[in-house]
């Protein structure tokens, strides 16, 4: 019997926030992954004849290609719209865009500046719309990672990761899915830097019911001492390009080198998201040493992606009548 048979959708028609899961289905998104990535033939025509659009206000190397070889891989095909030289809706409004999209394409995934972006055009489409990164959160990117984190280290609820630097967007999906997941993350960021309230809020509600283990400090030693992963990422996000020397200084003894390396465990991988700014929040020595997982994680977006379209585009089914319904 094939394996399709046996999925079911995710809860929310939208995946806007790692908090739009409920720890279940994260859980059934990373094992859907390894099936995916284990037995791809088994998926070869799950998407035939669906159609996805990525628009983007933001250059992407990996969101977009990881989304466009997805689709292919499983039958669809995925359509590219540059939007980084005007953000959407200054042409024309989100909800227009929005109608029209949902006649003729079967998701959306959006990568722009603000995350009130992919909120309006979900609010407004009657087919699902994918973050694919946006100020607040990196919902992929977080799931891609512990997907690695489940390959090398199996049991999730026995791993430490810290992450060093910028309680940024990546940040936020981090906490939220290590808390659904009832996993240990310790965030060291410098102080006016830390994750949004709202966020670690969050991700500490989900905690009391997986049993997560959720650390924030500001110091960076103590947030690796004896972590299985550290992860860093930019210290000037895309939009943030004003700030950066001011950030350099901010930042600099958070740059994740051979000598903070040295106080997690023996056996800790390095994550980074990226793009790297190689000599800024890490050396060379670290991103390109054998302790080095950025390629790893880098693939394993592509797996956890196609599960994630899967799940939302897999049976067809759309919301356009709800929609319209509720539109009058």
């Amino acid at each position: 019997m094939s394996p399709l048979r046996t999925l079911t959708r995710l809860s929310c028609p939208d995946l806007l926030s790692v908090q739009d899961l409920s720890p279940a289905e994260v859980e059934g998104i990373l094992d859907l992954a390894g099936l995916v990535k284990s037995r791809p033939e088994e998926f070869r025509s799950a998407l035939a004849g669906r159609h996805l659009v990525l628009i983007f206000e933001k250059p992407s190397l990996r969101t977009r290609v990881t989304f466009e070889v997805g689709m292919a891989d499983l039958g669809g095909r995925a359509l590219f719209i540059d939007q980084t030289h005007a953000p959407l809706g200054g042409r024309e409004k989100l909800c227009d865009i929005a109608r029209n999209l949902e006649r003729w394409v079967d998701g959306i995934v959006l990568r722009t500046f603000t995350h009130q972006t992919v909120s309006e055009m979900a609010a407004h489409a009657a087919i699902p719309v994918i973050n694919g990164l946006s100020d607040r959160e990196h919902p992929c990117q977080a799931l891609g990672d512990y997907f690695t984190l489940q390959e090398r280290f199996t049991d999730l609820r026995r791993v430490k990761l810290a992450f060093v630097g910028d309680g940024n967007n990546v940040c936020h999906s981090l906490l939220l899915t290590a808390a659904l997941l009832g996993s240990h993350i310790a965030v060291a960021t410098p102080p006016g830097y830390e994750p949004a309230r709202e966020i670690v809020a969050a991700a500490a509600d989900a905690a009391t019911r997986t049993g997560a283990h959720l650390e924030l400090t500001h110091d960076w030693q103590a947030a690796v001492t004896g972590a299985d992963a550290v992860y860093t990422d930019v210290w000037a996000s895309m939009g943030q390009e004003s700030e950066a020397e001011q950030r350099r200084a901010v930042f600099a003894p958070y740059q994740v080198n051979e000598g903070l390396m040295a106080r997690a465990a023996p056996h800790a991988v390095f994550l980074h998201c990226l793009p790297a700014h190689r000599g800024e929040e890490v050396t060379d020595a670290v991103i390109d040493s054998p302790q080095s997982g950025v390629y790893d994680q880098a693939e394993n977006r592509l797996h956890v992606q196609k599960a994630i379209l899967l799940l939302l585009l897999g049976n067809g089914q759309r919301r356009t009548a709800r929609l319209r319904g509720a539109r009058g």
